[in-house]
């Protein structure tokens, strides 16, 4: 294997220049300050977990996780999501917290990909989890305010698909009792979307015609309110029925909070299977073939840490998003130019420091005694924005030792 240039990086991972970090901040915070109104406290926790713990309990699958060992020989992990960490926390630190508990983040996560496969091995997430809360209100509090996220994020045209794990759980062991490696196939197969795939699986189980068309009713399961009461007629069995109701009271609340427009309820829908316990759903922009956001009820995972309790969340995919948005999530930014000569300096800087107190961007830049605002490429009594050196200004100040000569602070 080669040696790699200097200038290289390894595969899947990228450079953020200025511009894309501005925006990249300008999402963090817009979508921090709207979980923040909704009553979410930020959390930061460790790039690095211990592989027994954290890693284990991660829903990432192991081959994805990005392994290392520390100078006592202990495997470690780069953490590949939020969701196992913060567990770790909730069951350590906050052991004596009150439920429930509302926690934000806005962190890099790892997972290691194939490199022909064009992803990317670390990228941002922007997320909420609420712990401690098992109703159908919790439930929908996380997919309202995933909603409000992404119109916080700029995000102005997407769809959110709300499934259920337990009635695809039960339609599946009421159809195919006892046969979990058929069940899996299929689970498998709707987990990748790969509904072809999955009509041929049913074709191979040689199913009753009768069976095999209630599970391929399932892929019509698409739709408003009304796939409820749909659902309920294609199984007798008590957990998926007891999932539908449980979707049912979701999008009653969903109604109240005046956000139904951008939901619809997907039954083929079903996230990780061996990490989701109840509600599930993706949230897709209208120019993304990706889902901008996943989330879910995950109640099991708690426990793993020593202190069971119910809990439900989201991650924001957040740089899909700035991909998806590009120029629209970098919010204006006003700069001023301070130039200045020998004789002005003093006063440039003062006033330059003045107006940065007030919030103003600010650049200085010291002239030669001899130019004037023409020679570089200025026009003094120009009002509007321009460019100097590649930086666009919204307004310019010169000093030559006897004050202003050109341009306003506006």
């Amino acid at each position: 294997m080669s040696k790699p240039k200097v200038f290289e990086k390894p595969i899947g991972v990228k450079d953020y220049l200025p511009g894309a970090v501005a925006k990249l901040r300008h999402i963090e915070r817009q979508v921090l300050a709207c979980m923040q109104g909704w009553g979410y406290e930020q959390i930061i926790t460790p790039t690095m977990e211990y592989y027994d713990t954290v890693g284990v309990a991660s829903s990432t699958s192991d081959q994805k996780l990005f392994k290392l060992l520390n100078n006592r020989g202990t495997t470690l992990v780069l953490r590949s999501d939020m969701t196992a960490p913060i567990a770790r926390v909730v069951s350590s630190l906050l052991k004596q917290a009150d439920f429930p508990q509302r926690l934000s983040y806005h962190s890099n996560v790892f997972r290691a990909i194939e490199e022909e496969a064009g992803r990317e091995a670390e990228f941002f997430q922007t997320g909420v989890e609420l712990v401690g809360d098992s109703s159908a209100e919790a439930d929908a509090e996380v997919v309202a305010l995933a909603i409000a996220s992404l119109k916080a994020a700029g995000v102005e045209r997407f769809k959110i698909a709300i499934g259920h794990v337990g009635f695809l759980n039960g339609l599946m062991e009421e159809s195919l009792p006892g046969r979990k490696d058929a069940q899996e196939q299929l689970k498998s197969c709707l987990l990748g979307r790969d509904f072809v795939g999955y009509r041929e699986q049913l074709r191979l189980l040689s199913l009753d015609e009768s069976v095999r068309n209630e599970l391929e009713g399932v892929l019509r399961l698409r739709g408003g309110q009304e796939i409820c009461d749909q659902a309920l007629q294609l199984s007798v069995d008590d957990q998926a029925r007891k999932s539908i109701r449980h979707l049912c009271e979701i999008w009653d609340v969903l109604k109240a909070y005046g956000v139904c427009e951008h939901v619809l309820i997907d039954l083929t829908m079903i996230g990780d299977f061996s990490y989701y316990t109840g509600m599930t759903f993706e949230g897709y922009a209208a120019d993304l073939g990706f889902p901008v956001v996943s989330g879910g009820r995950y109640d099991n995972l708690l426990a793993q840490f020593g202190r069971p309790a119910p809990a439900t969340g989201f991650a924001l995919k957040t740089t899909r998003i700035l991909e998806l948005l590009g120029d629209k999530a970098e919010s204006e930014t006003e700069r001023t130019l301070v130039v200045y000569d020998t004789k002005g300096r003093g006063e440039a800087l003062v006033k330059a420091q003045e107006l940065r107190a007030q919030g103003v961007n600010v650049i200085t830049e010291r002239l030669d005694d001899s130019s004037n605002l023409l020679d570089i490429g200025i026009n003094s009594d120009e009002e509007q924005a321009f460019v100097y050196k590649g930086v666009a200004y919204t307004a310019l100040l010169s000093y030559d030792g006897s004050g202003i000569k050109g341009g306003s602070a506006t």
